[in-house]
């Protein structure tokens, strides 16, 4: 019979078995990191801007999207049950951008447009990190942040004689 702290060891070593080796310890690690990252960096164009999702929220939701794709594949899920995983990452992320949407009270001006987009585009972003796709994951963010911070500076502003 064996003393109970071995079997409470075997136990505990059994439980953190889905990193079995160095390899995919440093695969996990960089995806992970990644996502944060990445997501970080849009979070933190959209908090120098003053929006109420920033660095934080970009961070987590780039993290949270990584994770929902990085487990199933670990665990040997197929194509199409990964699919499905996505899906319905795509439709809870909406939901979350939905509630950085505000109506003004006016009934014309709608905020939160953009910082609702880049939440959903930060997901996507985290999801390629996940599934491993470094890369697109690093040219979308780059992307997204042109995007944020040059093409305001190319739009006009609106006249104010026009309504």
């Amino acid at each position: 019979m064996t003393p109970w702290w071995q079997d409470v060891l075997a136990t505990i070593a059994s439980e953190f078995s889905d990193l079995p080796d160095a390899a995919q310890v440093t695969r996990t690690v960089l995806r992970l990191l990644l996502a944060a990252l990445l997501g970080g960096l849009i979070g933190w164009e959209r908090e120098s801007k003053g929006k109420a999702a920033g660095l934080r929220t970009h961070m987590l939701v780039s993290i949270g999207a990584a994770l929902f794709v990085l487990v199933p594949q670990q665990a040997g899920a197929s194509d199409a049950d990964l699919s499905r995983v996505i899906q319905g990452l795509i439709a809870g992320i909406g939901f979350l951008g939905a509630g950085s949407i505000i109506k003004g009270d006016d009934g014309e001006k709608v905020r939160g447009l953009t910082t609702a987009a880049s939440i959903w585009l930060t997901a996507a972003i985290g999801m390629a990190a996940g599934y491993g796709r470094e890369a697109t994951a690093v040219l979308s963010a780059l992307l997204a942040l042109a995007i944020l911070a040059v093409l305001p500076r190319l739009e006009s502003p609106p006249d104010p004689g026009e309504r």
